[in-house]
């Protein structure tokens, strides 16, 4: 897993999620993580179907956040998840040997270590600056990205306050992934956005990839 790992706004309106989204995946978003907080269950029936269906078409990896209930009706990719140990091996009983489990860290490599032992699939570091979504304390050290690529056998993804400019010295650092949503889904060109932030990666001559 390398790239741009987009995550969603908690936006109630369906045409527009999926507009933005497709503009997203058509210019390389890497992943995609259903994220809505607010969603009631049909509203995040009806999203989760119709975002489903753009991943496969544009054979990206569709993950949801949290509800692992939705992940098995719809037969999505993966689930994300919290970080503790006994969440992530729950999740895998679930899910199988076959899904993708990622797992939040916040800025705890003990977390990560945890994570991967119980059977995830990615870890989630953060977060580094200030998020106009998820709120945090902003206490992620950068060098947590060297202490995981020593210790930690598993792709990792920097999330919080991401944008190309914030996200350039994680990425040249050894981030695997970088998880975005309003510098995405708010930009004046979502497709310009997630070019930008793939730009990253082949600087440092990675091509950007699914799972």
């Amino acid at each position: 897993m390398q790239g741009l790992y987009l995550v969603t706004p908690n936006w109630d309106d369906t045409v527009k999620l999926l507009s933005v989204t497709e503009k997203a995946l058509s210019a390389g978003a890497g992943v995609l993580q259903y994220r809505h907080k607010d969603a009631g269950v049909d509203l995040r029936i009806e999203q989760a179907t119709a975002l489903q269906e753009l991943c496969r078409r544009y054979r990206v990896p569709f993950i949801i956040n949290d509800h692992v209930d939705l992940a098995l009706q719809l037969d999505a990719d993966g689930v994300h998840v919290g970080g503790t140990d006994t969440h992530v091996a729950q999740v895998r009983a679930l899910l199988g040997p076959d899904k993708i489990i990622g797992a939040s860290c916040y800025g705890d490599l003990q977390l990560a270590l945890h994570a991967q032992a119980a059977g995830a699939s990615y870890v989630a570091f953060g977060g580094f600056y200030p998020s106009l979504v998820k709120k945090y304390a902003v206490t992620t050290q950068p060098s947590i990205i060297d202490d995981a690529l020593a210790q930690v056998r598993l792709p990792n993804c920097v999330i919080g306050g991401m944008t190309p400019e914030n996200a350039a010295p994680l990425v040249a650092r050894g981030a695997h992934m970088v998880a975005a949503i309003t510098s995405v889904y708010q930009a004046p060109d979502p497709a310009a956005a997630v070019r930008a932030f793939n730009l990253l990666f082949e600087k440092q001559g990675i091509h950007a990839q699914a799972a």
